[in-house]
Formats: structure tokens, sequence, C-alpha cells
């Protein structure tokens, strides 16, 4: 399927992936595990848990309830993980699953229905809500990261104080038809 909405979800996907694979970057393994109290989520917490729904919603997506009998949701809010590079492997675990399920999808397999805990869902309103579901945490990443980088923080979009530089940049070239992940 090569249809532009397959194209825009494939894309924002990457997107928000990359928002979270750059904040990684930027933080130190001690604030991968820092949490404000008893009742917040680390970092390490939220990689954890978007991963594991990432595994439950993208394994066998066309032909099995989303919400799998294996899956620990609760147990995805409870850290388990000793070093960053084991929260970035789970990380990465979950985003192939999810990428290894939407690549294959075809023009006809947007209308089929798909279930979440006995919910139907077409294919798009699954994908849909899953995009928003991992932006919301990954935005809580993002947050997180900047809150303990402070001045250090290389910013993820457009810098402060760097609105009117890159909006003049963009006004100052040709219209076009592209994907705004496309200059970043």
């Amino acid at each position: 399927m090569n249809t532009s909405y397959h194209s825009s979800i494939q894309r924002q996907f990457e997107y928000y992936k990359s928002l979270g694979d750059k904040t990684f970057a930027q933080i130190s393994e001690e604030h991968f595990f820092w949490q404000v109290n008893e009742e917040s989520n680390s970092i390490a917490i939220i990689a954890k848990h978007i991963a594991g729904n990432m595994l439950s919603r993208w394994t066998n997506f066309l032909t099995e309830d989303g919400e799998k009998s294996w899956r620990n949701r609760d147990g995805e809010f409870v850290n388990s993980f000793t070093t960053k590079e084991e929260v970035i492997a789970y990380w990465e675990q979950g985003w192939d699953c999810l990428f290894t399920a939407i690549n294959p999808l075809t023009e006809d397999d947007l209308e089929k229905i798909v279930y979440i805990r006995n919910q139907g869902h077409s294919v798009v309103e699954a994908i849909n809500r899953q995009l928003c579901h991992y932006s919301y945490h990954i935005g809580q990443l993002v947050f997180l990261g900047k809150m303990m980088q402070n001045e250090n923080w290389k910013s993820l979009s457009i810098p402060r104080n760097a609105s009117k530089n890159f909006n003049a940049e963009k006004f100052s070239e040709e219209k076009e038809r592209k994907h705004f992940t496309e200059d970043l």
C-alpha cells in the first residue's frame, strides 16, 4: 500500500520515535530512573509502558485482540531495568514490532476490524488510537528530559526565540507538498 495515509502514519510514528531517541541521547543513565515522587513515572517506566503496549497491540495485529493475555500492564509501571541500554533495547523491540505490523498493510487492510479488549476498531481507528497514545507518553519523556537537562537541553523543535528566523526561512522557499518531517 502506498497511500498518503499509510506513508503519513509511518512518518508520524518515525517522528515520535525520533523524539524519544533524541531525548534518550541527551540524558544520563541516572536520569532514566529519576522520579519526582512515588506516584510519578520515570523515563524508564514510561518507555517500558510504551514498548509493552506496542508488543501487545502490534503482535498479530490483524488476527488477535490487541490486549494480549500475556501482557502484564501493571508490571509496566514497575521498573525492572538496571541500565539505560536495557531500557533502549526494550524500546527498540516495541518499535520493531510496530513497524513490522504497519509497513506491510494494504489498502484492503484499512477497513478491516481489529479488536482491543473486545472493542472493534477499523485498522485506521486502531492506528490513530495508538499514534495518539504514544505521542501522549513521548511528550512526557521529552518534558522530563528537558526538565532534567535544563539549560543543557538541545531543542527537538524550533528553539526558544528562534521562531521568527525559522518562519522567515520557511516563507522564503517555494510552496511544495511534503511531509513536515522531511526537514528534520
